[in-house]
């Protein structure tokens, strides 16, 4: 599902196609580095001017727009500024979702977007599909102070590719990989499917979190997940070469939808502790 290696030696663009002249609340679209149009969002909030800015990184079929991604935004902008955006072929942002893949550059152009409003520290926060990619981008975008996350967090996501050992991943792959399945994505999920297998095959998440340090990373995932069992988040915190919080939550499902206002509220706190701890070593 790509031209190339995204989360290796890729750069994403800071320059919105429209963007305010202050850090006020506002509509923008960035464009990405491989010239992807994406629609995004950002919400002051009610954290310090210039403080912690918290990148959304919504799950597969999610967008900018979708109630339950306004509802984890406005917990999160209680404690933080929040960007959020639709990943490419989501919502009203271009292109075609590749699931993963070239989406560490949609998330890259939002981090450069909120370092251009003063932010000093950026936390990415993904869910499911968006798990994978701040995790991915967190190891890809390290070295690059613009582009780069302070701290990650990944919510419900997978810690290899091509699972299938459940069935909501099974009709996820259908979707995916087939001709039919990709027009019930367009037209029931409202999701624009790369129709290309990945070539090359991109670093997975459990590869890609040995290069997240010296960044923080918290692992946040539930135990009646029905997509991935809790392997997966045990496998992720596991390979954090300088070690990984882990939340396991009992009795949560998957991704925004299970997370309730309380977690969502806890999240938030570690994103901003995150920079407290860091500036205080």
């Amino acid at each position: 599902m790509s031209s190339g290696p995204a989360g290796r030696a890729a750069r994403s663009s800071v320059q919105p196609l429209t963007r305010a002249q202050s850090p006020v609340r506002q509509r923008v679209t960035l464009r990405t580095q491989d010239g992807v149009a994406i629609e995004a969002a950002y919400e002051p909030g009610q954290g310090a001017p210039g403080g912690t800015a918290i990148v959304l990184a919504h799950g597969f079929s999610g967008a900018v727009d979708r109630p339950h991604v306004r509802r984890i935004a406005a917990v999160f902008a209680q404690r933080a500024a929040v960007i959020t955006f639709s990943f490419r072929g989501h919502g009203a942002s271009g292109g075609h979702s590749t699931v993963g893949d070239r989406e560490v550059l949609d998330v890259a152009a939002a981090v450069e977007w909120a370092r251009s409003l003063g932010h000093a520290h950026v936390v990415t926060v993904g869910f499911s599909m968006g798990g994978s990619v701040v995790l991915r981008h967190g190891a890809s975008h390290r070295g690059r102070m613009e582009a780069r996350a302070d701290a990650v967090v990944a919510v419900s996501a997978p810690a290899r590719w091509f699972y299938r050992g459940t069935a909501p991943m099974r009709r996820l792959h259908w979707i995916v990989t087939r001709p039919a399945g990709r027009v019930v994505g367009r037209f029931g999920l409202r999701t624009r499917i790369h129709p290309h297998e990945w070539d090359p095959v991109p670093l997975s998440p459990v590869e890609s979190v040995p290069l997240i340090a010296p960044a923080p990373l918290l692992v946040v995932h539930g135990t009646r997940d029905p997509y991935f069992p809790v392997d997966h988040p045990r496998m992720l915190a596991a390979a954090a070469r300088e070690g990984a919080e882990l939340w396991l939550e009992e009795g949560m499902g998957h991704a925004e939808h299970a997370v309730s206002d309380e977690l969502a509220g806890r999240i938030a706190a570690w994103a901003t502790a995150s920079w407290t701890s860091a500036t205080a070593d």
